[in-house]
């Protein structure tokens, strides 16, 4: 689950409530979630949940414990991707994918992935190309100071991070 800016060069529709289109860029198979509607600052994109509480991390799952990883429900969520200058964020506390920077229609919706996970099970070179690209994605444990400065995280998270001692 990579960051792409270009446009999908296939789509289908998966969304039920018309927030989102899942879509498949067919020449690297990596699925892309883009809004199908505008969205401000704090308001719900979409209300989520999880069936299972996994031990181990995969590249699916969010973090919301130690040794507590689920996988989103309804499943187009996982087809968020990841960007240093993200537009949405998991609440896991009142589960809702929640709009942190103007969303426009047709756009991208896309969460920092160190803001739910602590230490990745997938670490990645990131090619966002923001001017606050993090470069390796690996979870917050790997964060320095300033770059925790810029982002909003979950309780979980939260709580590592007042317990790391930087």
């Amino acid at each position: 689950m990579k960051s792409f800016s270009k446009v999908p060069k296939k789509s289908i529709d998966i969304s039920s409530n018309g927030f989102a289109e899942k879509s498949t860029d067919v020449i690297t198979g990596y699925r892309l979630l883009f809004s199908k509607k505008s969205f401000l600052i704090d308001d719900v994109i979409s209300d989520f949940h999880w069936t299972n509480i996994y031990d181990n991390p995969n590249y699916l799952t969010v973090q919301i414990g130690e040794n507590q990883h689920i996988e989103l429900l309804p499943t187009h969520l996982e087809c968020a991707n990841h960007s240093c200058d993200p537009n949405a964020f998991f609440d896991i506390t009142i589960k809702q994918l929640v709009c942190i920077k103007p969303i426009k229609e047709g756009e991208e919706i896309t969460f920092f992935y160190p803001s739910a996970e602590w230490d990745m099970d997938r670490p990645f070179d990131c090619s966002c190309k923001s001017l606050f690209c993090v470069g390796r994605i690996e979870g917050a444990k790997y964060l320095t100071k300033e770059q925790l400065t810029r982002y909003r995280f979950t309780d979980f998270i939260q709580q590592k991070l007042a317990e790391d001692k930087r």
